[in-house]
């Protein structure tokens, strides 16, 4: 049997006191192509694994005897399970098997009886390895979800669809995510990939707005050498590429007629044919599309086929814009900024209360891309500042307008960055923080003060010394 390429960069260690058992097992994991290193009982093993992490070299697996001298297996496989370890696999005796079982259920994940079998020894080594692989794939993803990813908010409207990308994440339904632009179509459709049974396939996004008419079937389905003028060589096309995973059309309302018909006919068959070729190769794919236009009125205007916006609509899900989860704002910006830090590795600055206070008074036609810039660009007025008012405001008057729905940023008339003075500044900008954030409790001043985290008492005195009850 040949080694397995990705097997090769893998080592074993090999825990016995009998060294003819050491020597066999070497033998038969070193033929597969895996790195063995052996030990002789439970304290070699610990004191190798204890140097190999610290040198960011721990094995793939342990596999120990469980009747050592000095540290046996038990003791081992506890201090392993503790340390957060390699996987560990017990072998055992025959009179052994109940206390086999037992250190399963400690953290083992599996045993091998005594006298040992070739077969058996690779099967379950090939089965913890693939248990182990899964284990940490999944965690990669967690960590997907939880970053760049992760459906922020905890406003009702987000609520709603996180219940829904839960729902439907499990299916295999084609999704339709509809949605302004900027309110975060992909992440929709991240979650829906990497919470269901493909989340370890591909996900492929297809823009299909920035694809030129002409290319569209070949970026699609591929094409064969020589196929067309500058077909130098076969290419898989995203179809193919997505195969037994998720493919997303983004902006699939720009898609040309003729090749929505050829989608259409790849979503039937679950095959597609390469360009100039004549060969039909099937494709194992969920497809997720989204799109900021009405794709009914498409279909009445004769612009987007009836029979393709049925095939992608199986479960539609509407992304809310960001002026109907204002609440979310705060959440929102700690994790823009936080996923700003890690990626540019700068200091994450703080933002005042005025500003979110600000933020939830604005329409956001941008939605949230919109807020991730403006908090970008005052990241960079601040420096190694925190983001205030000014900062905002200097990004906001370089920018598109906000929209008359967004009220001016004053105070009885008065702007407060036209203060003489900073003390003046600062008053005028606290009074429109305490006016908001009543109107926005209806002048509820209990609610307020407990959204705020302040005594009741205290925030009367503000509300009396700037007259706003």
């Amino acid at each position: 049997m040949a080694p397995d390429d990705q097997q090769t960069r893998r080592a074993i260690l090999v825990v016995d006191d009998e060294a003819d058992i050491r020597q066999a097992l070497e033998m038969v994991l070193s033929y597969e192509g895996f790195e063995v290193w052996t030990a002789r009982d439970g304290a070699e093993a610990w004191a190798r694994l204890e140097k190999e992490q610290a040198a960011g070299q721990a094995p793939a697996l342990v596999i120990t005897d469980l009747k050592m001298p000095n540290v046996d297996g038990l003791e081992l496989l506890d201090r392993v399970v503790a340390a957060e370890g390699p996987p560990v696999v017990l072998v055992s005796g025959h009179g052994d098997v109940a206390i086999a079982v037992d250190a399963m259920q400690r953290g083992a994940v599996n045993f091998l009886e005594k006298p040992l079998d070739q077969n058996r020894v690779l099967v379950t080594v090939r089965s913890a390895l693939r248990t182990e692989d899964l284990a940490i794939e999944n965690r990669g993803l967690r960590k997907q979800l939880d970053g760049r990813w992760r459906l922020v908010g905890g406003s009702p409207a987000m609520e709603r669809l996180r219940g829904h990308v839960e729902q439907v994440a499990h299916s295999e339904a084609s999704v339709l995510i509809t949605g302004e632009n900027g309110v975060g179509k992909e992440v929709v459709a991240r979650n829906l990939h990497l919470g269901g049974p493909r989340a370890g396939g591909p996900f492929v996004t297809v823009n299909c707005a920035a694809i030129p008419a002409e290319l569209i079937e070949s970026e699609l389905f591929g094409h064969e050498k020589g196929a067309f003028t500058g077909a130098t060589e076969r290419r898989l096309g995203h179809f193919e590429s997505a195969n037994g995973g998720t493919l997303f059309l983004d902006e699939i309302g720009d898609m040309p007629l003729a090749a929505q018909a050829k989608v259409l006919r790849a979503l039937e068959n679950h095959e597609i044919t390469r360009v100039g070729d004549s060969e039909a190769r099937p494709v194992d794919i969920r497809v997720l599309a989204a799109t900021n236009a009405d794709l009914a009125a498409a279909c009445e205007a004769k612009t987007f086929r009836l029979d393709l916006f049925y095939r992608l609509n199986v479960v539609p899900l509407a992304v809310p814009p960001l002026r109907d989860r204002l609440e979310d704002i705060p959440e929102l910006v700690d994790a823009l900024l936080g996923l700003s830090a890690e990626r540019t590795g700068r200091r994450r600055p703080g933002v005042s209360e005025g500003v979110l206070a600000h933020f939830r008074t604005l329409p956001w036609p941008g939605n949230v891309r919109q807020l991730k810039n403006v908090l970008e660009g005052a990241s960079v007025f601040a420096g190694d500042g925190d983001i205030d008012l000014p900062e905002v405001e200097q990004v906001l008057a370089g920018g598109p307008a906000m929209g008359s729905a967004a009220p001016t940023l004053s105070v009885g008339g008065e702007n407060p960055f036209e203060a003489p003075t900073f003390e003046e500044f600062k008053n005028s900008s606290e009074s429109l923080f305490f006016r908001l954030r009543l109107e926005r409790n209806d002048g509820n001043v209990k609610r307020t003060a407990e959204e705020l985290g302040m005594q009741r008492s205290h925030l009367y005195k503000k509300l009396d010394r700037y007259e706003l009850r």
